[in-house]
């Protein structure tokens, strides 16, 4: 049986996730619905992607009987309500990163899915991409010994993107760009939490912000560091160095095609797209659909690759950078 995908937005990056959807085998994945709050959008993304339904609400697509999940691709001050729409009408759940504004918003979509008994995941799709499953094998391995640092950078300039640096739109730089950063961090660490963590940062007028730099120090003297930027280019690459030699990954580090182990490349190409694609490398999102509905299949209820619990972890330090750098959203105020 295919697994059968709602599409929740009929923006830009729903767009690239329903063409890297694609590439997969069509008796294993299906875009059987699609919605978006105005019902000309839905019918446009529907003709385009050959889909057969399409719904003007949310709600339409919540109550659809034919979906086994859905993806939500809404910009990030509305993952809350799409969620708790989706999770309370038992549907499963892939969410674009970050999950939520806030970790009371998090554990808020956390519990909902634990209520109801649905499968949720953040879609942090750098995780699934060959290269990360690589790292991981590399280090259980002690390919690189102890790793003592890790080094993540991503900066484009986004400061002409009103999604960007529009508080009221979840602007700035480490929601948007900074979590590739983190997530990275995080899975290196295993999900452990930093000891300490010492954030600065450059803020816009409109009180987002626009450039910030982070050092975390964890357990046995091992660090990392951050820097995330909206207002200029960075390498876009990140690092890992352990006690017998490095594992680099090359810019995109956040869509990555290629990884350097102690100075070897090896180059892991992602599919080509049968429509253009807003974002580079968006095939990739092929891995974390094929997450999705090999959990599913496995009846479980979160991905061991990416679980609640990084969610969470991910969630509490973007508050605790954000307090440092002192960027509050109207949901920090609820």
């Amino acid at each position: 049986m295919a697994t059968r995908w709602g599409i929740c937005s009929a923006g830009k990056i729903s767009h690239d996730f329903t063409v890297a959807l694609k590439t997969l085998p069509a008796e294993e994945h299906q875009v059987v619905a699609v919605a978006a709050r105005k019902l000309e959008d839905a019918q446009e993304f529907a003709r385009k992607h050959s889909i057969s339904h399409a719904y003007s609400s949310y709600e339409e697509l919540a109550r659809d009987p034919d979906i086994d999940v859905v993806y939500v691709g809404v910009i990030h001050p509305y993952h809350l309500k799409a969620c708790l729409l989706f999770t309370n009408a038992k549907k499963n759940v892939l969410c674009e990163k970050p999950l939520a504004m806030n970790t009371k918003e998090v554990k808020e979509i956390l519990d909902s899915a634990k209520k109801n008994d649905v499968f949720l995941m953040e879609a942090v799709w750098t995780r699934f991409f060959p290269v990360s499953a690589e790292i991981r094998k590399l280090l259980a391995q002690g390919e690189i010994g102890e790793v003592k640092m890790v080094r993540a950078d991503f900066g484009v300039p986004l400061l002409h993107v009103p999604r960007a640096v529009q508080k009221d739109l979840g602007g700035g730089a480490l929601l948007d760009l900074g979590i590739y950063c983190l997530q990275f961090i995080a899975m290196v660490y295993n999900g452990e939490k930093p000891e300490t963590i010492q954030a600065s940062g450059v803020c816009l007028e409109t009180g987002v912000d626009e450039t910030v730099a982070v050092v975390l120090k964890f357990s046995r003297n091992r660090i990392a560091t951050l820097t995330c930027s909206a207002g200029v280019q960075l390498p876009n690459d990140a690092l890992i160095s352990g006690t017998k030699g490095t594992i680099q990954v090359p810019s995109p580090m956040w869509c990555p095609t290629s990884l350097v182990v102690n100075g070897k490349e090896t180059q892991y190409s992602v599919p080509e797209p049968y429509l253009p694609l807003n974002f580079i490398n968006s095939t990739g999102m092929r891995y974390e659909a094929e997450e999705v509905r090999q959990c599913l299949l496995k009846g479980l209820k979160e991905s061991p690759v990416m679980p609640h619990a990084d969610s969470l972890l991910l969630a509490e330090l973007e508050d605790e950078i954000r307090r440092q750098v002192g960027v509050v959203y109207s949901q920090d105020c609820h």
